[in-house]
């Protein structure tokens, strides 16, 4: 081969990879400008706090979720097997709060051969929609607080605290609670700006550390609660003696999430971790619980109750007799049940697994020793514990709960991802950390649009059990509309497992009636 074909052939091969660099110089300009693209769009929508948080990698979760229900049968089945919230009942949250289609295909993954597993018995002339009927109205402190307490809802917030929470999360708690109808409990950290920005009814709940109403001393402020008590959305108080994560302990909230805004609120130093007591400094036996109810009302004029999770019954019995020898006025306005799996925030995980009762031991308990006392019409029963289903809810009301309340349902509707870092400062949703640029991530006008959302179509599918179930509101629902798989594998009927007792007459002094 001469020289001139030699110089032609090299010619015509560095002319090639000139054109190949360009090429690729192109591509790499194309590929910056897309991902560029995918950062803008992603720090600029409101709607999903991952990819606003992490842009362009934040995409690869909802794409691996997504790919994951066509490869989950090839590798692993975690529909219903992943604690403490399974993806089952995550995407149900999900959908409802988005307020798309929540039907399914292909019939169910749940076995319905589990032990504790729950049935609803539907009945063959089911409720028309011409003939259902809203939740009936309930009034807590009727007759013994200055005013009482009504509402028609079901499903409410769980108490939350502000700094277990993010400012974002609780605003979009407070408006779309507005918007639902239903109460807003504070949780032990205190009354912001925040919880009132929406205009939503309030629960103030009172820890053993007295956050938000305490005195120079850490003891109860009655001059503090009366300023409360002038605010029209403060509907009721709740004392809380225990919670589910951590039964016996108080709450903790790491220094790290003590803002100056918190400690403001809370009434105790920045920076510094709050850790509350285990019990309340001023009583410590049911005759000083109920005195401190009984105060509780008559300084405020609100429903007073207090919030338990259940694990020794004695104290209980103790608790209705004493009321039956004292008078009705004395008895709490209602209990809030509280289940040993409840809970989301910082907690030994000694307490967390082993100590206390789950609801479906305890919310029978309760309601059952109330009405053999005769104390059931009185002592109005809320309940918590993950119950963030539909069928949960209607199980609830069935075994004689007034109201379910909710924590970590409204954290999935706020856009947690169960990523489990409440108790540190790194939660990557912005629901449960203060980290502004985290923070950032999470809209409140358009989260508080899904807490709405989670809320009327939970409450619209609770109707909808009651309705097969041939009752024309879910507050009708009793035991024997329900099944529950035994450890054979067999259905059982709830009112054969936990035989409803019979409410007895009042049979306590009402002396506030003398």
């Amino acid at each position: 081969m001469d020289l001139e074909a030699v110089a032609a052939i090299r010619n015509f091969a560095v002319h090639v990879l000139q054109v190949f660099a360009l090429l690729f110089a192109f591509a790499l300009v194309l590929l910056v400008l897309y991902v560029l693209y995918l950062y803008l769009s992603d720090v600029s929508q409101k709607k999903q706090a991952i990819r606003r948080n992490f842009p362009v990698l934040g995409r690869f979760r909802y794409q691996f979720e997504h790919l994951g229900e066509f490869f989950r049968q090839y590798f692993f089945a975690l529909d219903r097997e992943e604690m403490p919230f399974n993806r089952a009942q995550r995407s149900w949250v999900y959908r409802a709060a988005k307020n798309v289609d929540s039907t399914l295909a292909f019939g169910s993954t749940r076995p319905l051969n589990q032990p504790g597993d729950v049935v609803f018995l539907n009945y063959p002339f089911p409720t028309m929609a011409e003939d259902a009927v809203p939740p009936r109205e309930v009034t807590i402190g009727e007759g013994y607080a200055r005013e009482p307490y009504t509402t028609s809802s079901l499903f409410n917030i769980s108490g939350m605290s502000f700094g277990a929470l993010s400012v974002p999360a609780v605003t979009a708690l407070s408006n779309g609670a507005r918007k639902a109808g239903i109460w807003l409990n504070t949780g032990e950290g205190g009354l912001s700006s925040h919880h009132l920005s929406g205009g939503c009814d309030i629960v103030f709940q009172i820890g053993t550390a007295n956050y938000g109403v305490r005195d120079a001393d850490g003891r109860l402020s009655d001059d503090k609660l009366r300023q409360l008590a002038e605010r029209p959305s403060v509907k009721m108080f709740e004392l809380k003696l225990s919670q589910g994560a951590k039964p016996g302990k108080g709450g903790i909230l790491p220094g790290i999430k003590v803002t100056d805004e918190i400690a403001r609120v809370r009434g105790i130093p920045a920076g510094e971790d709050s850790i509350s007591p285990n019990g309340h400094p001023e009583f410590n036996t049911v005759d000083g619980l109920l005195e401190m109810l009984h105060h509780i009302r008559t300084v405020t004029g609100r429903p007073t109750g207090f919030k338990t999770v259940v694990g020794s019954s004695g104290w209980l019995h103790e608790l209705c007799e004493t009321v039956q020898a004292r008078g009705l006025e004395y008895a709490p306005d209602f209990i809030t049940i509280d289940s040993a799996d409840g809970g989301s925030g910082a907690a030994p995980q000694s307490l967390m697994d082993y100590m206390g009762l789950p609801i479906n031991r305890s919310l029978p308990l309760v309601v059952d020793l109330l009405s053999h006392y005769g104390l059931r019409e009185r002592v109005k029963v809320i309940c918590a514990g993950k119950l963030l289903t539909p069928s949960m809810v209607a199980w609830a009301l069935a075994m004689g709960a007034d109201f379910v309340n909710c924590g970590r349902g409204f954290m999935f509707a706020l856009g947690c991802i169960q990523a489990m870092q409440c108790n540190r400062n790194t939660c990557p949703t912005g629901v449960t950390t203060h980290n502004p640029d985290l923070q950032q991530g999470l809209d409140p006008v358009d989260k508080a649009e899904r807490v709405y959302s989670y809320a009327h179509n939970l409450a619209y599918e609770v109707g909808t059990i009651a309705h097969s179930c041939g009752v024309t509101e879910p507050r009708q629902l009793r035991r024997h509309h329900v099944e529950v798989i035994n450890e054979r594998g067999m259905a059982v009927p709830l009112s054969e497992l936990v035989p409803e007792v019979k409410p007895k007459s009042v049979i306590a002094t009402d002396r506030g009636a003398e």
